[in-house]
């Protein structure tokens, strides 16, 4: 297992705002503000875009967790640092280091799996639903509750509404109610909910499996899942063969296929 890789931020210097593990081609990225509840500051935000874009030029890394030190996954943005200075400037500055953050990670190369825990609210709801993937504790809730306090949830509605039903998502944005984690699971918000003491594990196993694929299968696969899906029917049919013609004819394509046929296990060469 590599050392701990740190992304240090001037603004809280005596402890890094994120904090890298690698493991089995697994890059675990974790929130360092618990005090804050991983509030999405500006330097967080800004942390993660930079990390990410590492990752996404790491041939090492097949898979990402994003995870949460503390009790909580992530309480959504610093609303200390945004009341500290209320200005349009730094209000455009903030949210769009957060749409930065999240089209980071729908970009991203590889599959992104947000591992859940505590409350996952607003911004950190956001974050949820924009992960490709999201295993939650039994005890994890969630919320857009920025109604509660006469500031809709808007930017986290962007990722929410693709991810689940249009009414479930009006129902969390119109009313801030927390939900618990089965509602989250049967509406598609998150993949798998696990008791607390099952989590980590839960969370690699998923990464692992998802690890050992050719990575420039999960690539292809990952950039044309979020390209077809807000075409009509008809287009995104023909961008889907076009993509798998492609990906036919590489290498990591054939070794798979013949793998199968001849009952082995492929040796990817991600190309």
């Amino acid at each position: 297992m590599n050392e701990p890789h740190t992304t240090p931020a001037p603004a809280e210097a005596e402890r890094p705002l994120l904090v890298r593990r690698d493991q089995d081609g697994i890059a675990t990225l974790t929130l360092n503000r618990p005090n804050q509840r991983n509030a999405l500051s500006r330097a967080l935000m800004e942390g993660l875009v930079r990390e990410l874009e590492r990752i996404a030029k790491d041939d090492a890394v097949k898979a990402v967790v994003i995870a949460g030190a503390g009790p909580v996954f992530c309480a959504g943005h610093d609303l200390k640092e945004l009341r500290a200075t209320p200005t349009r400037e730094m209000y455009e500055q903030v949210f769009a280091t957060c749409s930065r953050l999240m089209l980071t990670i729908t970009r991203l190369p590889k599959p992104v799996i947000a591992r859940v825990h505590g409350i996952a609210t607003a911004a950190g709801c956001q974050l949820v639903a924009t992960c490709d993937l999201a295993v939650a504790e039994e005890g994890a809730r969630f919320a857009t509750p920025g109604v509660n306090i006469g500031l809709f949830c808007s930017t986290p509605m962007v990722a929410l509404s693709r991810a689940v039903p249009r009414k479930q998502a009006m129902e969390m944005l119109l009313t801030g109610d927390m939900v618990e984690a089965g509602w989250a699971r049967e509406i598609g918000l998150v993949n798998r909910v696990v008791p607390a003491d099952e989590l980590d594990e839960a969370v690699m196993s998923l990464a692992r499996q998802i690890a050992s694929k050719s990575p420039l299968t999960l690539a292809i696969g990952k950039e044309a899942f979020y390209r077809q899906i807000d075409m009509d029917l008809e287009a995104a049919y023909a961008y889907a063969s076009e993509v798998m013609i492609t990906n036919m004819m590489a290498r990591d394509a054939e070794e798979g296929i013949d793998a199968f046929l001849e009952k082995r296990r492929p040796k990817w060469q991600g190309c």
